[in-house]
C-alpha cells in the first residue's frame, strides 16, 4: 500500500503548487511511511508515499525511465513483473528491481496499449516529460483506491484516497476501475472488459475441480512476492484457512526465484482477532495448529472498539456501517501487526 497525489494541466507555476502537493501528500503519509518522493516541472507534479515491499532499497518513487524522459507514480503491485522483464531484455535498461518498473517499459514501447498484460493490482500516474503528455490507470477491479478532481484554476489532480484532494479540489470523483485516462484524447476509456457475466458466453464452460484448484494456488502463490516479512490473517473459516494452507506451502521458499532458494523469514506466521471467546478464535487456532503456523491471537474489548471507530472512519472514508463493523477488528489487529515488523499480509 503506497500512496499517489499528482497535479497535470497545471494553471498555476510549479513552484507555487509544489508546497501544495507536498501538503495534500502528508494527509495521506500513513499509505507509505518508508519514503517520500517528488517530482515537479513546470507542467505537471508526482508526488508518492511508500510502503516498501518489493526492492526496498533501490524501489523508491516517483520512478524514471534511463533517459528521464518517463516519471511514474504507482501504487500496486504487478505480480507477473519478472516475466514482462523478459520482453525487454536487450531493449530496456531498467534502473530497479521494482515490480512497477515495467509499466515504463511497456508504456515506452507500447503506448496505452499494454494495462491488459498486467497481472496485477494498482493505481499509477505516468508522464512523459518530452511530450507534456500524461497517462492514468486503475485497475480491474479498483482493489487499489484512485480519485481524481479539479481545482477552481482548473488543474487535474489524482490521489490515492479523497482527504488529499478535499479543501484543494472543488470537483471530486471517482477513477473508475479498469479504465485509463490519456492526456492524447482527454477521455476515460475502459480498459478491462470480460464476458463472464453473460450466460450465453459462459453456459457451455466445462467446469474442472483441478483447474480451480490449481487456479487458486496460482493466484495465492504469485501473490507473495515479497522483500520483506509477511503473513497470513486468518479467521478459521474456509476462504482464510484455504489461503493460509497454500501460503505455508510456498513460504519456506522465494517466489523470486522460482522457488529455488531458502525464504529470508520461512516461519509463516498467522494472525487472528476477535473478542474474548470468539468462536472465530478458536476456529483459527484449530487450523493454525493444522497447517503449522506460528499463530498470533489478537483480542480486544467493545471499548476498544469503540475508541477506535473514528480512525477507522477516518482512513476508510466511508459511513457505510457493514464496512466499519467489519473493519475496526482489522484496524485493531493491522496495529499489533506492523508492531511486529510485519509489512505485508495475505488475507482471504
Amino acid at each position: 500500500m503506497c500512496g499517489i497525489v499528482c497535479a497535470f494541466d497545471l494553471k498555476q507555476k510549479s513552484e507555487t503548487l509544489r508546497p501544495q502537493i507536498l501538503e495534500m501528500s502528508k494527509k495521506i503519509r500513513h499509505r507509505g511511511p518508508d519514503w517520500s518522493g517528488i517530482y515537479a516541472d513546470e507542467k505537471a507534479l508526482l508526488a508518492h508515499e511508500r510502503l516498501s515491499i518489493v526492492d526496498p532499497v533501490s524501489g523508491k518513487q516517483p520512478l524514471f525511465s534511463e533517459d528521464k524522459k518517463l516519471i511514474l507514480a504507482a501504487n500496486g503491485e504487478i505480480y507477473n513483473h519478472r516475466e514482462l522483464r523478459k520482453q525487454f531484455e536487450g531493449k530496456y535498461n531498467f534502473q530497479t528491481q521494482s515490480d512497477c518498473e515495467v509499466i515504463l517499459a511497456l508504456y515506452k514501447e507500447k503506448g496505452t496499449s499494454f494495462i491488459d498484460e498486467m497481472n496485477g493490482i494498482f493505481g499509477f500516474a505516468l508522464y512523459d516529460a518530452e511530450t507534456e503528455e500524461y497517462f492514468v490507470a486503475r485497475d480491474h477491479m479498483g482493489i487499489i483506491p484512485l480519485y481524481m478532481g479539479w481545482d477552481a484554476n482548473g488543474t487535474f489532480y489524482v490521489a490515492s484516497e479523497l482527504k488529499a484532494l478535499e479543501g484543494v479540489c472543488t470537483k471530486i470523483e471517482l477513477f473508475p476501475p479498469g479504465h485509463y485516462l490519456s492526456s492524447k484524447d482527454d477521455e476515460l476509456r475502459r480498459w478491462y472488459s470480460r464476458d463472464w457475466m453473460e450466460y450465453d458466453a459462459v453456459k457451455d464452460n466445462d467446469t474442472s475441480i483441478k483447474e480451480l484448484h490449481d487456479a487458486l494456488e496460482a493466484a495465492v502463490h504469485r501473490q507473495l512476492m515479497s522483500d520483506v516479512p509477511y503473513g497470513v490473517l486468518l479467521s478459521g473459516g474456509l476462504d482464510s484457512s484455504v489461503t493460509s494452507a497454500i501460503a505455508k506451502k510456498y513460504a519456506e521458499k522465494r517466489i523470486e526465484t522460482d522457488d529455488t532458494t531458502e525464504a529470508w523469514w520461512p516461519q509463516l506466521h498467522s494472525f487472528s482477532v476477535g473478542l474474548k471467546g470468539s468462536p472465530d478464535l478458536a476456529a483459527a487456532q484449530k487450523v493454525a495448529d493444522h497447517i503449522g503456523t506460528v499463530h498470533h491471537e489478537i483480542q480486544f474489548t467493545i471499548q476498544e472498539g469503540l475508541d477506535a471507530i473514528r480512525d477507522v472512519i477516518y482512513n476508510l472514508e466511508t459511513y457505510d456501517i457493514t464496512t466499519i463493523r467489519a473493519s475496526t477488528p482489522m484496524y485493531l489487529m493491522a496495529r499489533v501487526i506492523k508492531s511486529m515488523g510485519v509489512k505485508m499480509v495475505l488475507s482471504g
